[in-house]
């Protein structure tokens, strides 16, 4: 018979109770409490809960058939980097502010995970990347992440050049206070505060937004994660840093080649009826205005 994992990775009713890991950060208040109530409508329903672990720990996702993580979107980001090449679906409960991931209200996480156990979800695969940084043909560091890579320029807060090649061929020079290289999920992040697009989240494409560009027509570009990127940094300045999700992995050198490529594992949300990627956008970004009236008036609508 196949595991409850098995059967949840295919998109259909568990028939063994699910382990369920509850992840959360002691930073936030009111994590540990949601903790313990979530665990006890699992064990009454059923359920595997396993014991709260701060994100911060290193519990292992083998143990585990779904991952809740309460919080907000860094929370997420946290436990996608602890769960590193085996990644575990995730249902993401906003504790939080905004939440583009972490996009379950708290009052609606009981009746999400019901949906669960019923068979009622879909999952959804998204992008991850790995960043390397190369200096003299040598890997110096290796870093796995989800949402974007960061080159900022950094004190003394002069432009820098960067120079884009993808799969071996120049493709232009950018000289502006930065680089994003964002994925469709990192697209609301700092790529959206940055003046980037927005990019569905279950697409495989790379966005790249130069920070203050010199050059006007150095506009976002959207591409394939298909393809393999490096970018050169021939005259950094002392403080240029290379930024993943948030976390500086490397001081920046003369010369120093940052290559970033489409990850193996891939990031699961799992999604119910309950809430979805338009919705999401709706909520998080204020973009009612006509639409809240026309939900309402339509059948099942979801205002």
């Amino acid at each position: 018979m196949a595991s409850s994992r098995s059967r949840l990775r295919a998109g259909v009713a568990p028939t063994a109770a699910l382990r369920v890991l509850i992840l959360g950060s002691t930073r936030l208040p009111h994590v540990a409490a949601e903790a313990d109530r979530l665990a006890a409508l699992l064990a009454a329903a059923g359920q595997d809960p396993r014991t709260f672990v701060p994100d911060d720990s290193v519990p292992t996702p083998a143990d585990a058939d779904l991952v809740v993580v309460l919080g907000g979107d860094g929370s997420i980001l946290r436990a996608a980097r602890w769960m590193g090449y085996e990644q575990v679906p995730v249902l993401g409960v906003n504790l939080g502010r905004l939440g583009f991931l972490s996009d379950v209200p708290r009052e609606g996480a009981a009746e999400a995970l019901a949906e669960i156990a019923a068979g009622r979800f879909r999952l959804v695969d998204h992008l991850m990347f790995e960043t390397e940084v190369l200096r003299g043909g040598t890997v110096v560091h290796r870093e796995l992440g989800l949402n974007e890579t960061s080159l900022l320029a950094g004190p003394p807060f002069s432009m820098i050049e960067f120079g884009l090649v993808v799969d071996g061929e120049p493709a232009t020079t950018y000289r502006a206070d930065g680089l994003i290289v964002s994925t469709p999920v990192g697209s609301t992040a700092y790529n959206l505060s940055a003046g980037g697009p927005i990019v569905r989240k279950d697409l495989d494409a790379f966005v790249f937004t130069p920070l203050s560009p010199h050059t006007l027509t150095n506009r976002t570009v959207v591409d394939s994660a298909a393809r393999t990127y490096e970018i050169v940094v021939p005259r950094p300045n002392e403080g240029s840093a290379c930024v993943v999700d948030g976390r500086v992995v490397a001081a920046l050198s003369a010369g120093d080649r940052i290559r970033i490529r489409r990850a193996r594992p891939r990031f699961v949300l799992v999604e119910t009826g309950c809430h979805g990627y338009y919705r999401t956008l709706r909520d998080k970004l204020a973009w009612g205005g006509g639409l809240r009236s026309a939900d309402a008036a339509a059948p099942g609508g979801d205002a």
